[in-house]
């Protein structure tokens, strides 16, 4: 029932990973990205597969020769803002732009997966989704209202994350909840600029932001349940143009998370409330949006445990049973949509997602190739039983 893949040659996809690794590009820019993933679809068999553009990114049906189901495989495309560390001699070409959460690697897999089926006979449709924007503005959700995605219904939908904390040939996933709803948060303080010898005349925005940082720590710690899990961060702080001149303005850029969507709304009217209060407390005036909102990733509990059954009992490959993380992914709007799962593949880099010397190991990339062609394939066997409530 299980035969590893060996009909791919698998250093085409470990090439195509260094390209795109040095070519990344910001949400909906991908534009090189999307050019070099269209080039290569080019080689395969026309008459096999159906090619829609949407934006900057791409959808794929690899059509059945009899089909009665759809499976769905979405891949996401984007780099991050991240100025590059590794030694890698095929390092990113762009300045202050990194495949730092292996997105590169993710497409590469995609694209073995998609080159499998299409070479070969297999009675389903499979449609494979190249998504823009996962690292924001988000692409999962006007990607999945548009008129292009909405001429496929698919019937389940898979996608994988790579994992530096898991040595290769190691997959981790677990029925429900894997990652947690997310919300940005963008807050600007705008006050009244002065010469620092005449604090008096002005009206200091790095003093109001500081205290307006340090009181939405207060959130999680006094606000929250402490039986029950929320993130407030702030990652990027911004004010004043010379170290003489009183700021007239100050940015504070975060991120809020929970596993409840109830309590994401909860801390949002608090913040708003804190806000409120700088304003007054500091004769300012404030802005808040809270941006991007990412739905948890909630994996469909039949499929994911048939998935963990199928690894266990017919791979070599190991299957752990992690716990739920407070990262988010906006694949949770499809599996809001669309029964399906998300697993996290082993990579085993010393250094984690987002860091600038993250180095996954590309041993990895057969691994998702050969897991996710094999899974497909006996899917299609059950799946008519796991659709069913």
């Amino acid at each position: 029932m299980y035969n590893k893949v060996k009909c791919l040659n698998i250093q085409k996809f470990i090439d195509l990973r260094r390209k795109l690794h040095q070519i990344p590009e910001l949400g909906f820019k991908e534009y090189k990205t999307q050019q070099t993933i269209l080039e290569y679809l080019e080689k395969l068999p026309k008459n096999k597969i159906k090619i829609k553009k949407w934006k900057t990114g791409i959808l794929v049906l690899v059509k059945g020769t009899k089909p009665k189901n759809c499976f769905a495989y979405r891949t996401d495309i984007d780099g991050l803002p991240i100025e590059e560390e590794t030694d890698l001699k095929f390092k990113s070409k762009h300045s202050s732009c990194m495949h730092a959460c292996g997105h590169d690697m993710h497409t590469a897999i995609a694209l073995g997966i998609l080159t499998y089926f299409a070479e070969k006979d297999f009675e389903d449709d499979i449609l494979f989704i190249f998504q823009p924007a996962e690292e924001g503005p988000g692409g999962a959700l006007p990607l999945l209202k548009s008129k292009e995605f909405q001429e496929f219904k698919p019937d389940v939908i898979f996608a994988l994350h790579i994992a530096p904390n898991y040595p290769v040939g190691t997959v981790a996933t677990k029925p429900k909840t894997l990652f947690a709803n997310t919300s940005e948060l963008f807050i600007t303080l705008h006050g009244k600029s002065g010469h620092a010898s005449l604090p008096h005349k002005a009206n200091d925005m790095v003093i109001a932001a500081a205290t307006l940082i340090l009181q939405l720590q207060t959130i999680v710690s006094r606000n929250i349940n402490p039986l029950e899990s929320a993130i407030v961060n702030i990652g990027k702080v911004t004010a004043g143009t010379k170290q003489n001149i009183i700021a007239n303005k100050a940015s504070i850029e975060g991120t809020i998370r929970s596993f409840s969507f109830n309590q994401i709304k909860n801390i949002k009217e608090r913040i708003l409330a804190l806000t409120k209060g700088i304003e007054q407390g500091f004769n300012c005036k404030a802005k808040v949006n809270f941006g991007t909102n990412y739905y948890k990733v909630f994996n469909d509990e039949k499929l994911t445990l048939n998935f963990m059954s199928w690894l266990n009992n017919y791979t070599n490959y190991k299957v752990v049973k992690c716990k739920e993380t407070m990262a988010g992914e906006d694949f949770g709007f499809f599996l809001k949509k669309i029964k399906g799962f998300m697993f996290l593949l082993g990579v085993d880099s010393k250094y984690d997602l987002h860091h600038p010397k993250l180095n996954p190991k590309e041993e990895a990339i057969e691994v998702g190739i050969d897991i996710m062609v094999n899974y497909i394939k006996y899917l299609s066997k059950k799946i008519d039983d796991l659709k069913s409530n």
